[in-house]
């Protein structure tokens, strides 16, 4: 079930499916919620799945406030509105699934509203903020994008995010052409801006999930590795044959590690 609400005078898509305990897939950045089809039809036979367009990506528009913190604020409008309908589950609290820049959306969410979360994971994400040459970098790719455009640098990235040729790079950057330039550069900048979050992972009181791919260059190898011991309740899975998109280079493992840390 396809699903519409406004928020911000903005139109914000997402879809629902299965029954139980509810879980939000969170899809990182240049990608939809399509990014995880792979995993709604595993999962959702177990949980209840909240998978939303990003503001700015797939069907969703963009908000007034595209910083981490007002993207999160879009995911607790989502649970407000779905929890009205089913009240003990929200007493449950919900799972967040963040992928890259939905992870850091998950941290910021978990850092303002810790008592709506039962869990949540990390899958090729970080809690600690840009260094100076990521924020160099990330500048260096706003200039490109206004220079040539939104699909022609989702054309030369995305083949980096994985570990090798897979048959899902055509993919993901045909479904590129929906995105503006607009909506990137303000993902960026609001990626630059994120603080440390650190903090979070040592104070949240309920399970932390962190998928690694250990070819990963966009979240470094031991710099996810560091993190993982910070949590008082820490479950890490190490992806041998991916970079940064395990969920579709190993998705069969993803969706038993996903599985087993939310069971």
């Amino acid at each position: 079930m396809f699903k519409i609400i406004t928020y911000q005078s903005s139109n914000i898509s997402y879809r629902i499916t299965g029954k139980g305990k509810t879980v939000v897939l969170l899809h990182g950045f240049g990608e939809d919620a399509q990014v995880w089809n792979g995993q709604i039809d595993h999962l959702k036979e177990h949980f209840r799945l909240i998978i939303p367009d990003l503001p700015g990506s797939g069907k969703s528009e963009m908000i007034s406030d595209m910083s981490i913190e007002g993207i999160s604020e879009v995911i607790k409008e989502v649970l407000n509105i779905e929890f009205q309908k089913s009240p003990l589950q929200g007493a449950e609290g919900a799972c967040l699934i963040g992928h890259s820049m939905g992870g850091y959306i998950a941290l910021a969410f978990a850092e303002k509203y810790p008592e709506r979360l039962h869990a949540f994971c990390l899958v090729h994400s970080t809690a600690f903020a840009d260094s100076e040459e990521k924020k160099l970098a990330r500048s260096k790719s706003i200039e490109f994008i206004k220079n040539n455009g939104a699909h022609e640098f989702l054309k030369t990235s995305i083949p980096g995010l994985f570990k090798g040729p897979d048959a899902y790079i055509s993919t993901l950057i045909k479904r590129g052409r929906n995105f503006s330039p607009e909506a990137l550069i303000q993902y960026y900048k609001a990626m630059i801006a994120r603080p440390d979050r650190t903090h979070v992972l040592k104070s949240f009181n309920g399970p932390i999930g962190f998928i690694i791919g250990e070819y990963d260059t966009a979240v470094p190898f031991q710099q996810s590795l560091q993190q993982s011991h910070l949590p008082q309740r820490s479950y890490v899975h190490i992806l041998r044959n991916s970079a940064h998109m395990g969920m579709l280079e190993e998705t069969g493992r993803v969706n038993v590690i996903l599985k087993d840390f939310l069971t």
